[in-house]
């Protein structure tokens, strides 16, 4: 079967980073200037979301959601910052991999002590499942790329659950409900998205095979 090149589709999360890009370039330029690494801007936005998940396990929703809002561009200003110094390497790709796992782990481990404490078992059904659903979306992706298949779809990837989680975070002051209705949305979304991705890898898959083999 001979195979077509498919243009790349631009995704919600490269969408973000044109938009934001006035927010980006200034701060990138700032931290070049003071010859911080995009390696030091990744561990920054780690450290940032762990005092989210800080502010959470202690019950202090809004200002969790006002720190998110704030580190949440740190996830892309790494690699502006990595383009303008010409640092890009797959090191830095791992690292910066890695480490937003390790921010998503660590975000929905506040979830779940928070909702312990309050002897929420919802709670903490909840953000086990939007744990395992937004890690095993990264994953399914990153192993269908080291196969060199398509994982390119999806409801919603890193970007959008940040989307959907700083605003209930913000606003649970005044709905507290809201913090529970946000992981509930990526509890289900996320691992629609990995089912998603695994079907279009299998789509991919099948696709690639010899016409004998099919």
């Amino acid at each position: 079967m001979t195979e077509t090149s498919e243009p790349k589709k631009v995704t919600f999360t490269d969408k973000m980073r044109v938009w934001f890009k006035w927010y980006l370039t200034p701060f990138a330029k700032f931290f070049n200037r003071l010859g911080i690494r995009p390696n030091t801007v990744t561990l920054i936005g780690l450290a940032g979301t762990v005092g989210v998940a800080v502010l959470i396990v202690l019950g202090h929703l809004t200002w969790a959601g006002i720190l998110l809002l704030i580190m949440g561009p740190v996830d892309a200003m790494d690699g502006a910052l990595a383009r303008m110094r010409n640092e890009a390497s797959a090191w830095g790709a791992f690292v910066d991999a890695v480490t937003d796992r390790y921010s998503e782990l660590f975000l929905f481990l506040g979830f779940l002590l928070y909702y312990m404490l309050n002897h929420n078992d919802t709670g903490m059904i909840l953000a086990y499942l939007a744990a395992a659903g937004s890690v095993l979306v990264s994953y399914v992706k990153a192993r269908a790329d080291a196969s060199k298949l398509d994982a390119n779809t999806g409801l919603l990837t890193r970007v959008e659950r940040y989307v959907v989680l700083i605003p209930c975070l913000i606003f649970s002051g005044l709905f507290p409900p809201l913090a529970l209705i946000g992981l509930i949305i990526i509890a289900v979304l996320a691992n629609i998205t990995a089912l998603q991705r695994i079907l279009r890898v299998r789509q991919d898959a099948y696709r690639r095979l010899p016409s004998s083999q099919e």
